[in-house]
This record gives structure tokens, sequence and C-alpha cells, in this order.
């Protein structure tokens, strides 16, 4: 089931690079499901996991949030997996919101609606 999860995640991040990010993305970013590291595999499940109880936990009023709120919410699940998994991440991978690309922004947003 994780790893169901973790590709529905992973599937949602390639649509939304492709549809967002400006000109032709690096080749990591659209990576396919069977040639992602283990360990984005494993936190790909992890933030569809806490997307999914947040929804539950909140009797669907997540429907309520704004795109940004969304995706402010699938990017500081992001940034604690980094942080998991990677002991010293360059601080591109843990921006916070603010500083993250629009492209980027738009992307973490369309996983939640995708997971929604």
């Amino acid at each position: 089931m994780a790893d169901e999860h973790g590709r529905i995640f992973r599937e949602a991040w390639i649509a939304g690079v492709k549809r967002h990010y400006p000109g032709e993305p690096k080749s990591g970013y659209i990576t396919p499901w069977d040639e992602t590291p283990e360990w984005e595999r494993q936190a790909a499940a992890a933030v569809y996991s806490q997307i999914r109880d947040f929804i539950a936990i909140s009797d669907g009023n997540s429907s309520k949030l704004t795109r940004e709120q969304k995706g402010r919410f699938v990017a500081i699940c992001w940034i604690a997996q980094i942080h998991k998994h990677i002991e010293s991440p360059k601080p591109s991978y843990v921006a916070d919101w603010e500083d993250l690309p629009e492209w980027q922004r738009e992307t973490d947003a369309d996983i939640f609606e995708a997971i929604e």
C-alpha cells in the first residue's frame, strides 16, 4: 500500500512539474517511480499518508483551504522528510514556502488536490 501511495504522490509531482515548470525540467524532477531512489519513495509515501490523515481528521474540511495553504502543507511535510533522510541537506531542499519557485508551489498544491 505504501508503494502505491508513494507512486500516486510521485505521479502527481511529475504531472505538476510538466504543467508548471518553465522550460524543460531537470531529468531528476521527472524520473519515473521505478527509477526513483528508495529514500525518495519512502518520503513520497510518508507525505501521501500525512495528507490523507490531515484530510481525514479535518472531516474533509481541508477542501476549504486555499491552494496556497494546501501547497504549504505539502511543502512542510516534504521538508520534514528531507531532514529525516538527508543529514545535511542543501538549503534549497529545505527552503521556506516564500523561497520556493512558483512552479514548485503550484506543483505542491496540485499534489494535495490530487490526493484530496
